[in-house]
């Protein structure tokens, strides 16, 4: 699908906006076009001309599933792979759970060009290929976005949502694991492709994990983490790191026997602080998606948690609950779960749990569907809008 727009096509005047969102992916969009369909003048800001390949294991879980249909995106319309199980594999041997809920899979280019049309369909102020470079207070107090041609925008509410990107001057905290992230499109040899064509699986190697499931247009997406200690040991290539994964996990060199690369290059990024909650903010600036929270990749919530905060964010400021009030309970509410996620992916880079997780798993299938739900974190949490029903 091709972007329906270039940064020129604008529709309100940018120095008349109610908030200003900063970030087009899925947090930003969701938010825009939750405010825009409630009168609100939005303006966004992305910092890419058009939609792109990211990092991102592009797991659509059924609350993701309803958040999107909420938000007018049919994904079967653009292809979307329906996906029924997860399977796990280790020290050379895998299992098997059917989901316990329905679940997609689909591109993040596809998604997020369906959602930025569907925020120009609703008014909503898009501005691409434009960066922010500082974002601070006013005399007037209003927030003032710096941009990268040295204009300025100006709101009086701010929704942060540049995703694994910081912002300088509200960054999160270092990545104390150093976790690094490779993403690969492949296409798979026929016999390959036909064995994950409704599966997602995940794959255990010393010092992270990775997943792969398929996509639309028959493509297989390969999303891997790993710590850099770990890397280091392959010499930091993504050649030789891509063999030591197949040398540690077997079931990974089967998918990928005859297998065609079909990027240039992996998408990569470091920095990932896994388990971070944004525990506070400033006045007027709410922060969403990996910006509010970042889950542990492999329970594939991330795109889940984006619309969920995108969400929670919008209903606030339109009940005028403050900012830093709604990041408070944002990050009282997502706690538990996302603490018992960061517990299980601890567990899944021990070796000692790597190495007897595949029986155990056969004993008892069940661990599966029951982890898949206890680690949704949007399924299990609300943030009150007002103060006083909290």
């Amino acid at each position: 699908m091709e972007f329906p727009i270039q940064a020129d096509h604008l529709t309100l005047d940018p120095s008349q906006c109610d908030v200003l969102i900063l970030g087009g992916g899925v947090a930003g969009c969701a938010a825009s076009i939750a405010l825009a369909r409630k009168g609100q003048r939005v303006t966004l800001i992305e910092r890419e001309l058009t939609p792109r390949h990211k990092i991102c294991g592009e797991f659509l879980s059924g609350e993701a599933l309803e958040d999107l249909h909420a938000l007018g995106i049919d994904v079967a319309s653009f292809g979307s792979v329906p996906i029924d199980y997860v399977r796990l594999a280790a020290a050379g041997k895998a299992a098997e759970a059917p989901l316990p809920f329905p679940a997609a899979s689909l591109t993040r280019k596809t998604l997020d060009t369906s959602l930025i049309a569907e925020a120009i369909a609703a008014g909503v102020h898009v501005e691409c290929g434009r960066s922010v470079h500082t974002l601070s207070r006013t005399g007037t107090n209003l927030w003032r976005a710096t941009l990268n041609d040295g204009t300025c925008r100006e709101a009086p509410t701010v929704f942060l949502a540049t995703g694994k990107h910081d912002l300088r001057g509200h960054a999160r905290p270092e990545d104390p694991e150093r976790w690094v992230a490779f993403k690969m499109y492949f296409r798979l040899a026929p016999t390959q492709a036909a064995e994950i064509a409704h599966a997602s699986e995940l794959m255990l190697y010393p010092g992270g994990y990775g997943g792969i499931q398929p996509v639309e247009g028959g493509v297989a997406n390969l999303c891997c983490v790993v710590q850099r200690k770990y890397l280091s040991r392959a010499g930091h290539h993504w050649e030789s790191f891509l063999v030591r994964m197949q040398q540690d996990c077997p079931h990974l060199a089967m998918r990928l026997a005859g297998a065609e690369p079909l990027l240039d290059k992996p998408i990569a990024i470091s920095h990932i602080p896994y388990g971070y909650i944004r525990p506070t903010t400033d006045d007027g600036l709410y922060c969403i998606g990996d910006q509010a929270a970042v889950i542990p990749s492999f329970t594939g919530d991330g795109i889940s948690i984006a619309l969920h905060t995108a969400r929670c964010a919008s209903a606030a400021y339109l009940e005028a609950l403050p900012a830093p009030i709604f990041q408070a309970k944002l990050c009282t509410a997502l706690r538990p779960q996302m603490r018992l996620a960061e517990f299980a992916a601890d567990g899944l880079n021990n070796s000692l749990a790597r190495a007897v997780l595949p029986f155990c798993l056969r004993v008892w299938p069940g661990v599966m569907s029951v982890t898949a739900k206890l680690t949704r974190v949007a399924q299990r949490t609300t943030v009150a809008a007002h103060p006083a029903a909290g």
